[in-house]
Formats: structure tokens, C-alpha cells, sequence
């Protein structure tokens, strides 16, 4: 009942029902600046940069429902910058390097906790990528280390080390600055900063058309609460960019699939990190209130369904009753599925597109939870400046033309 509860708070809220005057949505001008189509983590975090780095004030954040309802709802928290290629690398560092200090930047208690992401490894091939891993991240200046299935149990020693199970463990990367965060509080956090320096964060609001005037750049957009111009529109709407995007007429090299994920009963601490196995498509670590909180692969088949399919979610506690056997008897409170974009080489679109004034930030997969600050961070300079902050270079539109790939796809299988 209590989560239903705050189902319909959040939607009264979004519907301007019943609630302070301070607290509702307020309503939409008849032009900005700059307009945020999607308040989740990265367009709220996109909207307080813009005010807070670049000075524009007349900013609008739209959200077709409420902030943080979509995505940013629905991930399992991980942070991690543990990344193979140096452009990956690089940006992920950037953001985790933001999340130590988010809390304080915010003036919000985003629950940040460093308590590790351990990666294991079940055979001679993931032994092989995992160590690749390490050096590779070593060499770019971020922490990684490798560990014995014995240095992984002691590290977490709940975790099963037998070597006669489905899945033996013969080795683990290890991020020790890897962690957790609480991914509403996030939300919430980059909501009331931005809101604070005049961003207004627009709910119920969905966006329909984008309107573009005689030269083809754009003049601003339709929505459900009327229309509303600007030079200037950045889509960060995950799971559905390449829909708002093809409202200017631009095809995005995007599919969308089901990403699964369950919570348990909450129980006493027993689970002191994040532990991760590509292998099986399977992780977990235990939130703040107690719950395991269990992730899973995406489904084999592109859909918008919030749900997905049950034998992913089978296949997923199966393998991890079996690394993990003092959770077997824990019940499920729930489960849901968020929706990804993928692109083409699992690596995140951030930059300008062929239309005058359209930017788009999408297509981060299973990685963008982790990615928030940084994101939001680069995009916001992307947005303000015109052309691409120095991080967000390699990962513009064009690269699928030339060929410039940062195919993260085979270098980190499942990249949760």
C-alpha cells in the first residue's frame, strides 16, 4: 500500500492536485531560452548546470509525467567508471568523480556510498577480460584491482567460492570506489537546485511536435499544456529519444529494449558491496532500507514494455540463489523493468544533430544512472556553447558515419 501510496502522491503532484501552492508545476511561458525535454536524472542535472555554470535563467525542464517517474526510477543505483576504452573511461571517471562530492554540491543527501563494485569472473575468458579491465583502467588512472575468489570472499562473505557450483568464481575486478547512490534522491536533489536558480520544472507535460521555422532550425515545441518557443531544445528523454527525435525529421541509430530488476524484503545488513557477474547477467547489493536489490540482462527482443520477460528474471535468481545462498529464502517485493536505448556500439550519443538548435544526449543503455553528474555536466556546456565539451566529443552523432565507434558492446558484455 505505502509504495502505491507514493505512485499517486507523485501523479497528484504532476497533476497539480491538491498540494501547496510552492510545490506544483508551474506553468509553462510563452518562451525560454533553452527547453529540457525529459526530467529525469540527466535532464534535471542538465537544467541546474545551465543555471548554475552558464548563467541562462530562463530555462524550462518538460516531463510527460513526474520528475524522476521514468528511468530514473526504475535503475538498481550502481556507480562505477570501470570502463574499457578511454573515452568511456574518461567520462565515467568525470562523474564518479562528481558523485563524491554531489551531496555537498546539492545541499541534498544523495546517499552516496563507496562501498565497491566487485566484477566477477566464472571462466578463463572472463579472466582474460576482466584482467584487460584492470590494466586498461590502470593505465588511464582509474582504480581497479584484481582479486582471488579467496580475496573476493573476504571481501564480501556471503559470496559462494565452491568449486563445484554452475558458476565457480576464479577470480574478481574490483573498484573499490565504486558504490551506491539513491537514485530518487538524485532527483529530487537536482530538482530543488535547479528550481532554486529559476529553472522551471514543468510536469504533465508532454512534448508532441517540434516546431522548426523557415531555415529548419528549430523554433520551439507542441505540448499537451500548449506550445512553447525557443532557439534551443535538448532531448534527454530516455527510453524514448529517438521518438521525440523523430519529431524533427531525425532517425536515430537507437533500440529500445526491456531492462529487468527486482528488490527483496528488507533484512539486516548482510551484503557490504556491489557484486556483479557478467557471465550470467546477474548483480545485487542491498540498499539503505534493508531490500537485495537484483538486476538482471535486457530482454532478447526490442519493446517499450515496462515488464519484460519472466525467464530473464528466472535465469537471474536462479544463478544468483546459487553465488549467493543465504538469500534463497528471501521473498520479491517487486519487480519492474525500465526501457534503454542502445545504440549500435553500447556507448551514449551526447551532442549537436543535423537540425539547427535540436541537441540530444541518449543511448546510454544499462550505464546511465552512474553517468548523471558527468552527464548532465557536459551536456549543459554542449547546450550553452554550442559545440561539444571536450568528454562529449567522441561520443557525437557523426561517429556512426566514420566509423569511429567506442564499441563498450563486447569489451563490457553487460554494462550495468
Amino acid at each position: 500500500m505505502r509504495f502505491s501510496f507514493f505512485n499517486l502522491a507523485r501523479q497528484a503532484l504532476a497533476q497539480n492536485r491538491g498540494w501547496p501552492e510552492q510545490w506544483r508545476s508551474p506553468e509553462p511561458k510563452g518562451s525560454y531560452d533553452a527547453i529540457i525535454v525529459g526530467a529525469g536524472g540527466h535532464g534535471l542535472a542538465t537544467g541546474y548546470y545551465l543555471a548554475k555554470e552558464h548563467g541562462l535563467t530562463k530555462i524550462a525542464v518538460l516531463e510527460k509525467g513526474w520528475l524522476g517517474g521514468g528511468n530514473t526510477g526504475r535503475n538498481t543505483t550502481i556507480l562505477r567508471s570501470n570502463y574499457l576504452w578511454e573515452e568511456s573511461a574518461a567520462l565515467y571517471e568525470y562523474s564518479l568523480k562528481m558523485w563524491e562530492g554531489l551531496s555537498r554540491e546539492l545541499n541534498y543527501n544523495v546517499m552516496y556510498s563507496p562501498r565497491g563494485v566487485m566484477m566477477l569472473a566464472h571462466n578463463t575468458h572472463d579472466v582474460q577480460v576482466g584482467k584487460r579491465h584492470v590494466h586498461a583502467n590502470r593505465l588511464a588512472g582509474v582504480d581497479n584491482e584484481w582479486l582471488s575468489p579467496e580475496d573476493a570472499k573476504a571481501f564480501c562473505p556471503i559470496l559462494n567460492i565452491a568449486r563445484d557450483i554452475r558458476y565457480p568464481v576464479v577470480g574478481a575486478a574490483l573498484q573499490r570506489r565504486g558504490g551506491a547512490a539513491r537514485h530518487d534522491a538524485v532527483a529530487w536533489g537536482y530538482a530543488r537546485g535547479a528550481s532554486a536558480r529559476g529553472v522551471d520544472i514543468i510536469q504533465n507535460c508532454e512534448v508532441t511536435a517540434i516546431r522548426r521555422d523557415a531555415s529548419g532550425a528549430v523554433a520551439g515545441v507542441e505540448t499537451t499544456r500548449g506550445a512553447i518557443a525557443t532557439k534551443r531544445i535538448g532531448v534527454v528523454a530516455a527510453g524514448h529519444s529517438s521518438v521525440v527525435m523523430a519529431m524533427a525529421g531525425v532517425r536515430m541509430p537507437l533500440e529500445s529494449y526491456p531492462l529487468q530488476a527486482l528488490v527483496s524484503e528488507p533484512v539486516k545488513p548482510m551484503m557490504p558491496c556491489v557484486v556483479m557477474s557478467n557471465t550470467i547477467h546477474a548483480y545485487m547489493s542491498q540498499s539503505d532500507k534493508g531490500e537485495m536489490v537484483i538486476g538482471a540482462g535486457t530482454d532478447a527482443y526490442i519493446s517499450y514494455s515496462q515488464t519484460g520477460g519472466l525467464h530473464i528474471a528466472n535465469h537471474t535468481l536462479e544463478a544468483v540463489c546459487e553465488l549467493f545462498p543465504a538469500v534463497r529464502r528471501l521473498r520479491m517485493l517487486r519487480n519492474w523493468g525500465g526501457i534503454v536505448d542502445v545504440t549500435p556500439d553500447r556507448s551514449p550519443i551526447i551532442g549537436l544533430s543535423p537540425v539547427p538548435g535540436l541537441f540530444v544526449n541518449c543511448g546510454w543503455g544499462t550505464g546511465g544512472f552512474k553517468a548523471t553528474p558527468g552527464s548532465g555536466h557536459v551536456f549543459a556546456h554542449t547546450l550553452a556553447r554550442g559545440e561539444p565539451h571536450p568528454l562529449a566529443a567522441p561520443f557525437t552523432l557523426e561517429r556512426f558515419r566514420t566509423g569511429r565507434l567506442i564499441d563498450e558492446a563486447a569489451a563490457a558484455a553487460v554494462a550495468h
